[in-house]
């Protein structure tokens, strides 16, 4: 039985009742985001300081990174599917909470001493971190064309309460894990675990109708009263949009991951204390997320092209200015990681509207879900190799790496976006 047949019918509101399903939609999305954000920090800010603590080697230290983007690759293709079949709700509700289960198993790892479990809890802790990309979606689902960019935006900028937070708290979390017995360095993920498993009960309880759901819906209906194609009809292969869009969320991400992955690690070794670590790191989420509104409005009046290519330049700007700093410099390291969120902001919005243009609901959630597994294993690559290229090499180096590397993304949207010949 085709896809689109499996769900319960909806019924098709007017033009009125779908903004206010929308608007409804958003303020859901705004609050799990919200929690969501609190729950990626923690291993965005202490997982390679942990990873370092307990396997007594800075050449590993990239290896959480890569474990939870694994874990995030592995969800966003299931995410994909699960949406695909039964929406948006269920989807989203289910990968946060496994991201939850995996934050426990962190905790329990770091208490045992125990490096496998640790591995495998990383892995699984990965969920929450694509789950908390792919809530972007949901908020684009029932939005116009011209305003898909701000729909965006809204979803990620509703991330930055907890995300900023997040870092910001790892004295005081790790002060009150150690209380309890466990490893100061857990901390941030007792706070990952109630955060994501809150925001997958939101989501689960509070999204309905499910937006994706109504959208494909809504497309039946229009397809129906034009006498169109059926939806199984469609054809299911994207416009040349999702792949530039596509390109320019993995180079943005391999050239973030790379960096931020290694920079608490540097700071570590210049010693700098933890809470300078978390105010570099809570700076840098914050600048990932909270320009989101004004990108995204920037995406929707200037134009996708644009904002991916301003991406790939302040990318750049942000290896430059890492490469030079000093390692005890706080503040050039402020100015980097603030750029480095920033280029990463520019590319994720950006991309995310390309991708949404050139496709369909019939094909949205399962494109949506395939580019998003390539982001992971391309950010699970660069967390890898950073490690890698810092331990063979310097900061320096591997900064300059990843702010040449996002240029490419240039080229391949002029190749994508050029003229074609109309055949005679």
């Amino acid at each position: 039985m085709p896809e689109h047949t499996r769900q319960p019918h909806l019924t098709v509101p007017d033009a009125k009742g779908l903004a206010r399903v929308q608007r409804r939609t958003l303020r859901v999305v705004v609050a799990g985001q919200i929690l969501g954000g609190a729950g990626l920090a923690a291993g965005i800010s202490v997982g390679g300081l942990l990873a370092q603590s307990m396997l007594g080697t800075d050449g590993l230290a990239g290896l959480p990174t890569a474990l939870f983007t694994l874990g995030s690759a592995l969800t966003a293709f299931l995410v994909g599917r699960f949406t695909q079949r039964w929406g948006r709700r269920a989807g989203l509700g289910l990968g946060f909470a496994a991201g939850g289960l995996g934050a426990i198993g962190v905790v329990v790892a770091a208490v045992a001493d125990m490096v496998p479990l640790l591995f495998v809890s990383l892995f699984l802790y990965g969920a929450g971190t694509a789950t908390n990309l792919q809530a972007r979606y949901a908020g684009t689902d029932l939005a116009e064309p011209s305003r898909r960019g701000t729909a965006v935006s809204v979803a990620m900028v509703s991330t930055t309460a907890g995300a900023v937070a997040g870092p910001n708290l790892i004295t005081p979390l790790g002060d009150f894990a150690a209380s309890l017995g466990i490893p100061p360095l857990a901390g941030p993920f007792l706070l990952a675990a109630v955060a994501y498993l809150a925001a997958g009960a939101v989501l689960l309880a509070l999204l309905s109708p499910d937006p994706y759901l109504l959208a494909r819906a809504v497309t039946e209906a229009a397809r129906a009263d034009d006498g169109g194609t059926s939806p199984a009809a469609v054809v299911r292969r994207p416009g040349a949009g999702a792949y530039a869009g596509a390109t320019v969320m993995i180079l943005t991400q391999i050239a973030m991951v790379a960096i931020m992955t290694m920079t608490p690690i540097h700071m570590r070794a210049h010693h700098q204390s933890l809470a300078a670590v978390g105010l570099v790191i809570g700076l840098h989420v914050g600048a990932m997320y909270l320009p989101s509104l004004l990108t995204g409005a920037l995406v929707d009046r200037i134009g996708r092209v644009p904002m991916a290519i301003a991406s790939g330049v302040t990318l750049l700007a942000a290896g430059v200015v890492a490469a030079v700093a000093p390692g005890d410099s706080l503040g050039l390291l402020i100015l980097a990681l603030v750029l480095l969120g920033l280029g990463w902001n520019f590319g994720l919005i950006s991309g995310t509207a390309l991708v949404i243009d050139a496709t369909v609901p019939e094909n949205r959630p399962r494109i949506q879900g395939t580019i998003d597994v390539l982001i992971a294993l391309a950010g699970a690559g660069g967390g890898a190799m950073s490690g890698v290229v810092m331990a063979s090499s310097s900061y320096g180096t591997l900064s300059l790496a990843g702010g040449f590397l996002s240029l490419l993304l240039i080229p391949v949207l002029f190749w994508t976006h050029r003229p074609r010949a109309v055949p005679a």
